[in-house]
């Protein structure tokens, strides 16, 4: 009986051994470390590592199946650098198929009875791709899907919405194709663009402040999980930012000079909207690419700055120690950018005497990163890529086995891994993991969506919106000529496939005459219409007898349209630009010059632009941003959008630009706090009532009954304070509220908003008559609270300033009308010089003008008296300057003086004038003296 039970045991051992590989079930009561606890310490490194391939190829001859099936690597990244993507018509299903292939080739190396050593627990790969939008070469796919926009182009819109449904788009599409790990969401903030630093953040960030930048990237990150159907690894980038960096880090570590403050305040907190402080799981990131950045001053005087953060492990744990990040690590990647960057081999190796991958990895690794993107490495001891990555994972995989703390480390680092890659595949199984066939119709359809950012985020840089109406009073007419200078770029798909223009030398000729043409409108003629690039214009530069027909099209030209890309200084493009504008004045002269920047607006500078009628920000380069253009040229829209970076050029700064404007009414609503019900009901509130307006929209109102007394307290609650690009003021801005009772009795109380609304609350505590008003930075013009506190109870009130309505983007702004007031009847609020003072102005300075030449004829010679009565003008003129243009401590003098303040100032201002030209005489008289 012994020996048949002992039979029948081998028997099932030996049926066992020969089964197929069952898939991993993520029901399990911990699935994650039952998978750890089966993977041989090969198979655990393997995890680690994300990789680049050459080509299409995924063959069992090929050396991506071997890292696949015999090296056991956790993903794959593919680009447009190495041949991944085949050319249009057929990128789209040559990506679908690759991307499958990959899946299949793990699956199959998993189950494969043939070769038992190579038989391991199937888990899916993580198949990656950077599509930031905007196209090359922020994008590796090129045609084919809906084609979202820059960043910034969203980033100009200031609407989640519209930032949402982006990545909404993104996830869809690109998880169609199989994608399952996305970079590409980029949070740098670009607080302080500079011209003459070329970062190579161009238009990739949504803008340069951190309040918004978290903003769009929550909304845009909820996007991708959405449209993905949450089967797909969300990695933003470069933590822990590198908007302040001075250079590109493509080629040299680049240096961040910003202390740990500075960083948590500018730097870091995008990333902790979407880690640790993250509002919900929607819009929080499963992991953070880590920049290859040293940041000097980033420990105080400890250490002037630090290695590049990817490979510091001393500086980049105690970046993941903060509050805001900690808890989010737990489960949240870390992984390093690019290890086969120029920039990574020239750090370690200087001399280019000898490279160790293996080292640079473990370095990373061991610093905190717990996967580790190889990209195109090769070592000084390897022959190719694929023998770099070999080595290193044989060396990783015989650390594991020596080394206790490593093996800690990569077991701790593989949780993290496999946690993500459960919560996308439930069930590891290679049905679960292949995306359904490809529908070609259902990608790339919503260019609709795109048209809608495009006409959200135009933007008019320069002139202002009521100037621009004088410089450029009406559209082109038919029976202009205009020609449109492009700077057209090109990407390529791949290595073998053609060179595509980012811009088509007549994209914008094309637009304007498919919606103006003959077939259309009829504004335009096309034969009036001339189309050339910067090439073109290049080689006029050089030679003005090589270009006949643009010289010929340039002095016929009633309208120039130029049509640019980024524009970072030193660049050809760049010079090209300078020149043409400086060295063609005599051709422009008396043309309407308009130039469209379809990349980045922080470019040009204040010379450069001065030669421009108009400058607007297109952000984007794309068929829907081309045809807003020809639109705006045409005046049929206004540009709707705002600079969501600062620009140097035309002195817009973003800081002031968020900031509270100060032509709003702030408006005000009351509740009780109180234990006791109040009549009718506890969540009472009171709005003002005022006129409408579009800086402060309050609808006119009876207000509820509601009784405050003596020991109640209420909460005083803002409306939603707007900046002056006319959007909610970012959370954390200032608002202080004023309780005035008596003189003796003043109570204030600062608060910060949130979602642009601020609240206080006060304690009623004295009786009397008590007035709240609310302010915040130069907005100080907010209703006022009223309330006669009783014992017996009093209905509050409030007393509205009056508002002058804001102009609509397509309005010419009014002049406002101030109602005089009693001593104060020369100069509006604002201190310009109402009709009346204006007049009287006039008035005394021709008045003392003549007066100081009469005096002049009466004492001395007429030439002092025409001098004397130059100056007399002279100085009231500067006092009159004095105030008009608000210099230091003009608000004073118009404040404190009750009586005719302009009257006074440019009396004083023709005194001084007068006596200096007193002064004058005597000392001329007293030379003459001394010499005779």
């Amino acid at each position: 009986m012994k020996k048949r039970l002992l039979s029948i045991a081998i028997l099932l051992i030996y049926i066992l051994s020969l089964a197929p590989i069952t898939p991993v079930r993520a029901q399990t009561s911990d699935p994650v470390a039952n998978l750890i606890a089966r993977l041989t310490p090969e198979q655990k490194v393997g995890q680690l590592f994300l990789v680049h391939f050459k080509g299409t190829d995924v063959s069992s001859e090929s050396e991506i199946y071997d890292l696949i099936a015999n090296r056991y690597i956790g993903g794959v990244v593919l680009t447009a650098a190495n041949d991944n993507f085949v050319a249009a018509p057929d990128t789209l299903n040559g990506a679908f198929t690759l991307v499958n292939a990959l899946q299949q080739t793990e699956w199959d190396a998993a189950r494969n009875p043939d070769s038992p050593s190579s038989q391991h627990p199937y888990i899916p790969l993580y198949v990656g791709i950077s599509q930031e939008g905007g196209g090359s070469p922020n994008d590796q796919i090129l045609s084919g899907l809906t084609p979202i926009p820059d960043q910034m182009a969203l980033g100009a819109t200031w609407d989640r919405s519209l930032a949402q449904k982006s990545g909404e788009i993104m996830g869809r599409e690109l998880s169609a194709l199989g994608f399952n790990f996305y970079f590409g969401l980029s949070l740098d903030v670009l607080n302080a663009p500079s011209p003459a630093v070329n970062t190579g953040l161009a238009a990739r960030v949504f803008g340069g402040d951190p309040y918004w930048t978290s903003e769009m990237g929550q909304a845009f990150i909820a996007g991708l999980r959405d449209g993905s159907k949450n089967r797909m690894a969300v990695i933003a980038k470069h933590f822990p930012g590198r908007g302040g960096s001075d250079r590109l880090p493509d080629q040299e570590v680049p240096t961040v000079r910003r202390s740990l403050d500075e960083l948590k305040q500018i730097d870091l907190a995008p990333f902790f909207a979407i880690t640790g402080a993250a509002p919900s799981p929607e819009t929080t990131a499963d992991g953070v690419l880590v920049s290859h950045i040293r940041y000097q001053g980033f420990q105080g005087n400890v250490r002037p700055s630090t290695r590049p953060i990817s490979f510091d492990q001393q500086a980049l744990s105690q970046i993941l120690a903060l509050p805001q990040v900690q808890s989010w690590r737990t489960n949240g990647l870390i992984i390093s950018d690019n290890l086969g960057l120029p920039a990574v081999r020239r750090f370690y190796d200087p001399d280019n005497t000898a490279f160790l991958a293996r080292q640079v990895a473990s370095t990373a690794f061991l610093a905190g990163n717990d996967m580790l993107y190889m990209g195109d490495i090769v070592s000084s001891d390897a022959a190719n890529n694929h023998d770099t990555i070999v080595n290193t994972l044989t060396y990783f995989a015989q650390k594991y086995r020596t080394d206790p703390a490593f093996a800690s480390n990569v077991n701790e680092s593989l949780r993290r891994i496999l946690t993500i890659k459960f919560r996308i595949y439930p069930s590891f199984a290679i049905p679960a993991v292949l995306s359904a066939p490809l529908q070609p119709n259902t990608i790339g359809q919503s260019t609709d969506h795109v048209f809608a950012v495009a006409r959200q985020a135009s933007t008019l840089i320069s002139p202002s919106q009521s100037e621009l109406s004088a410089v450029l009073p009406s559209p082109p007419k038919s029976s202009d000529n205009i020609v449109f200078i492009t700077d057209v770029g090109s990407s390529l798909q791949c290595s073998t496939c053609p060179p595509t223009p980012l811009m088509p030398a007549d994209s914008l000729q094309s637009a304007v005459t498919r919606l103006y043409g003959p077939s259309a409108a009829g504004l335009v003629i096309p034969s009036h219409l001339s189309s050339y690039t910067f090439a073109d214009v290049d080689a006029l530069l050089q030679d003005s007898t090589s270009q006949p027909n643009l010289l010929k099209d340039l002095t016929q030209a009633k309208v120039v349209v130029i049509s640019a890309l980024d524009l970072p200084a030193g660049q050809p493009q760049t010079i090209t630009l300078s020149r043409f504008l400086s060295e063609k004045q005599s051709i422009l002269s008396g043309k309407s010059v308009i130039l469209f920047s379809f990349g980045a607006p922080y470019y040009l500078d204040a010379t450069t632009i001065s030669k421009l009628d108009a400058y607007y920000g297109m952000y984007n380069q794309s068929a829907p941003f081309v045809e807003v253009a020809a639109r705006l040229l045409f005046q049929e829209i206004a540009p709707l959008g705002s600079s969501p970076v600062s620009i140097p050029g035309t002195g817009y700064n973003l800081a002031t630009a968020t900031s509270p404007d100060p032509t709003q009414l702030i408006s005000l609503n009351v509740s009780l706090l109180a234990a006791e019900t109040p009549t009718p009901g506890p969540n009472t509130t009171i709005e003002p009532t005022a006129t409408a307006t579009e800086t402060s929209p309050l609808t006119p109102t009876v207000p509820p009954q509601l009784l405050l007394k003596q020991g109640d307290t209420i909460a005083i609650r803002t409306g939603v304070i707007l900046d002056r690009n006319k959007h909610p003021v970012p959370d954390g801005t200032v608002v202080q509220f004023v309780l005035l009772q008596s003189e003796n009795l003043t109570r204030q109380v600062e608060a910060t908003t949130t979602d642009g609304v601020a609240a206080a609350s006060f304690n009623l505590d004295r009786l009397g008559l008590i007035n709240i008003v609310a302010s915040s930075g130069l907005a100080r013009n907010s209703a006022t609270f009223q309330l006669n506190v009783t014992n017996e109870g009093q209905s509050p009130t409030f007393i509205t300033p009056t508002v002058a309505v804001t102009p609509s983007p397509t309005e010419t702004p009014a002049t406002p009308q101030p109602t005089p007031e009693p001593g104060n009847i020369i100069i509006t609020p604002s201190g310009y010089p109402t009709f009346l003072g204006w007049f009287l102005t006039i008035l005394l300075m021709a008045s003392g003008v003549a007066l100081a030449y009469w005096f002049g004829i009466q004492f001395a010679q007429a030439r002092w008296a025409v001098r004397w009565a130059l100056l007399t003008l002279l100085g009231g003129l500067a006092a009159y300057n004095y105030l008009v243009l608000e210099f230091p401590g003009s608000s004073l003098w118009l404040d404190e003086r009750s009586f005719s303040p302009f009257l006074q100032a440019i009396m004083f201002g023709q005194s001084l004038g007068f006596l200096a030209g007193w002064f004058w005489r005597l000392m001329a008289e007293r030379r003459k003296q001394t010499q005779e």
